[in-house]
């Protein structure tokens, strides 16, 4: 099976796009040359000297006598061109072991990884929160053109705190993000996400807030410090704000109404969920503030925009409120696709459907905003005890265009898998560059 498996990884270094066939060539090439050289000597030695089996029978059973020429020819090029590729293998495999972690497989496969992402589309990512970096972890496998937009909203916990103390935008998502696109993922999304418990004026806060947050006042620009933050920790692909003004995330409930104004109003992204009340809507204060200019770039340059997954009104929403990203957003020609939650949001969508989701982003966008809406259709799945939430149910319209897969990960049925996200997100990607 092993071996096996080898010949199957072999026979990537031959697939378009591996930059490799043409210098494969240009060695046979050269060796071709050199075999005509060599050939030329041998045949003068060969006509000059006597190699019959009485006269000199080592040199005779050297030089194949005892065989035809075509033979001779033939076992002697195959000889050849086996020696050749399996030196060229083991060399390459020792010079660029060097630079492939055993746990990326061979250094085909690597090789290969990377070619395939170089040659993928241009992917801007919009969102927030554990959504956003499940996408992420799924899309920095297929692109290596990846961007994420995040939302500066987030009030809360440490990012809350550093936010009001440090004057900065709060970092929370960021570091998420970074903790999904490091190339040494799994322990620096640990160190991360480190929490330290009880200590003076550490408590609460993670390592990777306090890490962006020193950034920034090394740089004393808080993009600044995200860019130099994703360098040191390997991030592949970059990860911008929506805008670098600060905002306050505003909601009016449907119920509750006052006296006063007529409609009660909560401000804070992190009050928001606690209300109890259904979101009539959600804005920002104040509402005129300028898009950050690379993110509205990434979604004019994009070949495929994906919002969601994410929480509705407290971490998609507030990055396409930015009217600048909401222009840049429907300017765009790249193909739109929404994905849907796995599961409705205490406090946000209670009792949502699929349809109820898009409708509320029309509400406050327009219509026509998506090409695509991904949905999950596996809904036989294992939902945790106490658990305070529901399947979305995938409901649909002849209005819109939908698209249904299992993205649900087996383990966590409240999250989607980021391997299923993804494939099911550039199969439609396929589709759609197919047709046009």
């Amino acid at each position: 099976m092993r071996l096996r498996e080898r010949l199957g990884s072999a026979w990537k270094w031959l697939l378009p796009g591996m930059g490799v066939k043409r210098w494969l060539i240009l060695v046979a090439f050269g060796l071709l040359l050199l075999s005509l050289g060599v050939s030329f000597i041998y045949v003068q030695i060969y006509r000059a000297l006597e190699f019959t089996g009485a006269a000199s029978p080592v040199a005779y059973a050297l030089t194949l006598q005892f065989l035809p020429h075509w033979l001779r020819g033939l076992l002697l090029g195959l000889a050849g061109v086996l020696s050749v590729g399996f030196g060229v293998y083991r060399l390459s495999r020792s010079l660029l072991s060097v630079f492939v972690a055993p746990e990326h497989g061979s250094v085909v496969d690597a090789i290969y990884r990377h070619r395939m992402r170089r040659r993928g589309p241009k992917i801007v990512a919009i969102g927030g929160g554990t959504g956003l970096s499940t996408l992420l972890r799924g899309l920095k496998e297929r692109t290596d053109a990846l961007t994420a937009v995040v939302t500066v909203a987030d009030d809360g916990g440490s990012s809350g705190r550093l936010r009001e103390e440090l004057g900065l935008l709060p970092p929370g998502d960021f570091r998420n993000c970074m903790a999904a696109l490091a190339e040494v993922e799994p322990l620096m999304g640990l160190l991360l996400e480190y929490r330290f418990g009880a200590g003076l004026g550490l408590g609460g806060h993670s390592f990777g807030n306090l890490f962006i947050a020193a950034m920034a006042g090394i740089t004393g620009d808080f993009a600044q410090a995200v860019r130099m933050s994703s360098r040191v920790l390997a991030v592949r692909g970059s990860i911008l704000p929506s805008t670098m003004e600060r905002v306050t995330l505003c909601a009016e409930l449907a119920q509750g109404k006052d006296a006063d104004n007529g409609q009660r109003q909560v401000k804070g992204e992190s009050l928001i969920p606690k209300t109890g009340a259904p979101i009539e809507r959600v804005f920002l204060q104040p509402d005129d503030v300028h898009g950050y200019g690379e993110a509205v770039r990434a979604l004019l340059d994009a070949d495929l925009i994906v919002v969601g997954p994410g929480s509705l009104y407290t971490s998609i929403l507030p990055n396409l409120l930015v009217r600048d990203l909401a222009a840049a957003f429907r300017a765009s020609g790249a193909l739109k696709i929404y994905v849907c939650n796995l599961a409705t949001q205490a406090g946000e969508t209670d009792g949502y459907n699929a349809l109820d989701h898009v409708q509320a982003l029309e509400n406050h966008l327009g219509d026509r905003l998506f090409d695509c809406i991904l949905l999950n259709d596996n809904m036989e799945v294992r939902q945790p005890d106490n658990w305070n939430a529901e399947m979305v149910r995938p409901v649909t319209d002849e209005k819109h265009r939908f698209d249904l897969a299992d993205v649900v990960d087996t383990h966590k049925p409240w999250r989607h898998d980021p391997g299923k996200l993804a494939d099911s997100i550039m199969h439609i990607y396929a589709e759609h560059h197919r047709r046009r």
